[in-house]
This record gives C-alpha cells, sequence and structure tokens, in this order.
C-alpha cells in the first residue's frame, strides 16, 4: 500500500482512527527536504519498506518545522503518542511498540513484530 502523508498541523486524535498499521513521524519539510538529517539518513528504507503495493500500511505524520518541533507544547510530543524524537515508527495496534533509534537496521524485525 503506498505511503500516505498528512500534513502539519494535525489533530494528533485524528491519528487514532488511521487505518495504516503503522504511524511514521518526520520532521516536516523546508523546500522539498526534510530538515532533520536522521529523517533524510532513513528515508530510503522507509520508502523501500512502505512504498511497495505489497508493503505494510502507513502514514507519513509530519511533527512541523525545526521551531514548531522543538517546543515542548508540540501537539504531538503529548497523548496519545508522545513522540519524543524524530525520525519515530510507531505500530498503531500497540502505542508502546516504537522504534525511534536505529531504524536502519531494526526497521524489518519491528515490522514482523
Amino acid at each position: 500500500m503506498p505511503l500516505r502523508e498528512v500534513d502539519f498541523p494535525s489533530d494528533p486524535k485524528d491519528l487514532e482512527d488511521a487505518k495504516e498499521q503503522f504511524l511514521i513521524f518526520y520532521s516536516s519539510r523546508v523546500n522539498g527536504q526534510l530538515w532533520c538529517p536522521d529523517c533524510v539518513a532513513v528515508d530510503r528504507i522507509i520508502q523501500d519498506t512502505f512504498g511497495p503495493e505489497d508493503g505494510p500500511s502507513a502514514v507519513i505524520v509530519y511533527v512541523g518545522q525545526k521551531p514548531e518541533w522543538k517546543t515542548p507544547s508540540n501537539i504531538f510530543r503529548g497523548e496519545p503518542w508522545q513522540v519524543t524524537s524524530v525520525p519515530t515508527v510507531i505500530k498503531v495496534e500497540d502505542v508502546a511498540g516504537r522504534l525511534d533509534s536505529d531504524i536502519n537496521t531494526l526497521l524489518e524485525a519491528f515490522i514482523r513484530g
């Protein structure tokens, strides 16, 4: 299933009803580019894993520009997602199931569960 994208700002509660299996929290784009170097570093594996028609379903959620993300009151830092870093991948069925480091090496095992 192709990746779906949700622009910032969006209501975090709306994502609770997402049909996708995974939420991927990314930095927003500046002039078409992700501002976060960690997001850039994992983008290829994210696209290769979730992009194909037969891949797991996922939605990319942009957390805002750098100043918006860095504020403690960013809407995704609170309930229900409590994202503390980007990129972060969350299993929708198990919010406690999250991957926010070593995504390039751990993503495949994380998806298999």
